[in-house]
């Protein structure tokens, strides 16, 4: 009941247990840069699906930027409530949202963590601005914490933000996830002031990644520059705390996607798509506009097979889905630039009166769209340069026609690569070996193509999303390490 959790919060965890019979469950609080409103005319982001079912079972807040960028000073937090969960939001000052999320969280951060060094525009002015904007998220959050709630913080917005709480006195349990890739130290050494920001994770309880490449990374960084003694397992000692490394690979709804693409291949859309192609097989792609994407790189694949294998001209159609993002930041214009070049090269060369050979869409899609699109497609090409997980792959595969399913082409460097080994793994920066893989795509004999299909579906399933955030919570739940058990006592002496 409410007033037996109003005394428990101020009492012992276990002396609480022991009095109820039965272990009760904290408020879960999520931290994120968005926050996921409920509006039944969007489409859910993946980090909705996954951790709206804890919110609700547990009694949940979750708290984040508003999108709003004013001119005003932000007042306080305005709250939704809904299904037993609390929506905090808060406004961001233009100059704050222009440092922070254009400036060094998405021409700094980003760029180096996806391991491109040479797009990282850093200045001091925006390094300060992601301080100040976590902050005061720390400020705002801090007047809406109870002592016993467990925090969750999400991403490379909000790195320093336990450090902020911690500060402020508060002594929570405080979980971190990054749902991008975490590159070894010799490439996060790069990033200015470094030993600055990174060091500020250890202020969490848990750090979670999406591999155990990433997580191994980490744990580089923390032994080679911070120096901090190893407390076994995946665990450090830091202070008077040990702090733990987890992998926790975000999946899909595989099932309801499943059966979602088998309802929208027979929509009207999906058919009037199929139509139009005239028989023709459908290679798909779907991204934002992001150069981790390779989109272009993806492009002169396509326009390799078309050179290279020449008989699939006039036999295949490659569509492009890529809504635009971040337009206010130079590198997305560019990237929109070389992309939309590419298209008008190859259909300039290879398209015929009655055949486009690649048809490139900025429109974003209902999700119902892109389950029956992919269940129609031939080939799936998922080829970035670097990324945390890419759920466009495991979606491909849990539309797929177990009977006569699609073949995904799946970058080595995208963390989905770990799980869906069944894919064609292939190099996006190698053109050429890219083009290979589509023409076996297309030629490959069905039974390959279902061996491979239920392999990769069957560890989606093991792996569906709906667990995702349970194994996160109950690794930042478990009972304190006994290292740390000792070293709490010797603070206290």
């Amino acid at each position: 009941s409410a007033d037996l959790f109003d005394v428990w919060i101020d009492i012992d965890r276990d002396q609480a247990v022991a009095q109820l019979g039965r272990p009760i469950l904290a408020r879960l609080v999520v931290v994120s840069n968005r926050v996921g409103i409920p509006d039944r005319n969007a489409r859910a982001g993946g980090l909705e699906v996954a951790i709206r079912p804890t919110l609700r079972k547990r009694g949940g807040l979750w708290f984040g930027w508003s999108g709003r960028a004013t001119d005003d000073a932000p007042g306080p937090a305005k709250m939704v409530e809904h299904d037993n969960v609390t929506y905090a939001t808060i406004d961001l000052r233009k100059d704050d949202y222009q440092e922070f999320y254009n400036g060094f969280a998405n021409r700094v951060l980003w760029p180096i963590l996806h391991y491109r060094l040479d797009l990282a525009e850093f200045t001091r002015r925006d390094l300060g601005g992601y301080f100040r904007v976590n902050e005061f998220f720390a400020r705002n959050l801090e007047k809406l914490l109870r002592p016993d709630d467990v925090i969750w913080v999400h991403d490379y917005h909000l790195i320093p933000l336990a450090k902020a709480l911690r500060e402020r006195g508060h002594a929570n349990k405080i979980g971190f996830f990054i749902h991008i890739p975490f590159p070894p130290p010799e490439i996060v050494t790069a990033l200015p002031n470094h030993d600055q920001l990174i060091p500020s994770l250890c202020h969490y309880d848990l750090i979670g990644f999406q591999t155990e490449v990433d997580s191994a990374n980490f744990s580089r960084y923390i032994a080679n520059e911070c120096g901090l003694p190893w407390a076994g397992g995946n665990s450090f000692y830091y202070g008077n705390r040990v702090v733990q490394i987890g992998t926790f690979p975000v999946g899909v709804e595989t099932e309801a996607f499943s059966r979602l693409a088998r309802r929208a291949i027979e929509t009207a859309f999906v058919r009037e798509v199929l139509d139009s192609l005239s028989g023709r097989a459908m290679i798909i792609g779907v991204d934002r506009l992001d150069y981790s994407k390779g989109i272009p790189e993806r492009m002169s694949a396509f326009e390799r097979l078309l050179t290279n294998f020449p008989d699939w001209r006039g036999k295949v159609t490659y569509l492009q889905i890529t809504p635009r993002s971040r337009t206010g930041i130079p590198e997305y214009t560019d990237i929109g630039r070389l992309v939309g070049e590419a298209v008008g090269r190859i259909n300039g060369t290879y398209g015929e009166a009655s055949w486009t050979p690649l048809r490139y869409i900025n429109k974003a899609h209902s999700r119902t769209a892109l389950a029956g699109l992919y269940r129609a497609a031939r080939a799936g090409l998922v080829t970035p340069l670097r990324d945390g997980m890419n759920l466009v792959a495991k979606e491909f595969v849990a539309a797929q026609n177990p009977d006569d399913p699609g073949v995904l082409i799946l970058s080595r460097f995208a963390g989905a690569a770990h799980e869906c080994a069944a894919a064609l793994l292939v190099n996006p920066y190698d053109p050429e070996g890219v083009a290979i893989a589509i023409n076996r795509a297309l030629s490959m004999p069905i039974e390959e193509r279902r061996q491979r299909h239920a392999a990769n579906f069957k560890v989606l399933v093991a792996n569906d999303i709906a667990q995702w955030a349970e194994r996160f919570m109950a690794m930042l739940e478990q009972p304190p390490h006994a290292g740390n058990q000792r070293l709490r006592a010797a603070a206290g002496r």
